[in-house]
């Protein structure tokens, strides 16, 4: 707050097992008076501007070869008054061997499977994901600027979130919720019941996996009966 001078940041991430780290910050939608760089070989790369508009703020991503050490720096920018400035922002690390390309954040921030999963996929997609819920798609809308559709969900149960991403209407008591995904994936608005899962990333919940419920459940229970399930899902 109030920034001044510099600050240099140093993540050292678990990933001692990783050959390739991939790190994603998120300016904060206030986001003022300072520049964010990378540092590289002992020089400065920009990642996010402090003359941009807080709105334009974007996920910035950048790959790197040594994952046990990263720097960031942190330079306040000259100010002409002495208004309140913020400069807050979120990151996240990725272990991805194959975000060496130039659009590193699909890479990294979207772990959704345009295909359809198959059945060893959507039964490990209910042991791992970050939310598991079971709902109707109420209305899917398609920003093509920023090359994301965004799935509003009527959600009739909530099996696992790691945040609370899906809430209760106080008013009505509906649960609803909002799942982002990309916009080549095409998703499309269907009726009848799905088993939505995915993963969260800087707050919002990605899509991975999203069967038919009826669909999973005869998958899973064919698993069950087999001793193939990998973790227990309990339907009620």
């Amino acid at each position: 707050m109030y920034p001044a001078r510099a600050l240099r940041v140093i993540l050292e991430p678990n990933l001692s097992n990783a050959q390739h780290t991939t790190i994603c910050i998120k300016p904060s939608n206030n986001f003022q008076g300072a520049n964010i760089y990378v540092e590289r070989d002992g020089q400065l790369h920009l990642l996010v501007s402090d003359t941009e508009e807080p709105r334009l703020h974007h996920v910035s991503c950048f790959s790197t070869p040594a994952p046990h050490r990263v720097a960031l720096f942190l330079q306040a920018s000259p100010q002409k008054d002495i208004s309140r400035k913020t400069a807050s922002f979120q990151y996240e690390l990725f272990s991805n061997q194959s975000a060496t390309g130039p659009d590193l954040q699909k890479m990294a921030l979207v772990e959704a499977m345009c295909h359809p999963c198959n059945n060893m996929e959507l039964l490990m997609a209910i042991c791992s994901s970050d939310f598991v819920v079971r709902g109707s798609i109420q209305n899917v809308t398609h920003d093509s600027e920023n090359h994301i559709s965004q799935v509003d969900v009527n959600v009739q149960q909530v099996y696992r979130q790691k945040n609370r991403i899906f809430q209760q209407d106080k008013l009505t008591g509906e649960w609803r919720g909002t799942i982002k995904t990309l916009l080549q994936c095409k998703v499309k608005k269907g009726t009848g019941d799905f088993l939505f899962t995915g993963n969260e990333h800087f707050g919002e919940a990605w899509l991975g996996c999203a069967p038919r419920f009826k669909d999973f459940s005869a998958v899973y229970q064919r698993a069950r009966e087999k001793g193939a399930n990998p973790c227990e899902f309990h339907f009620d």
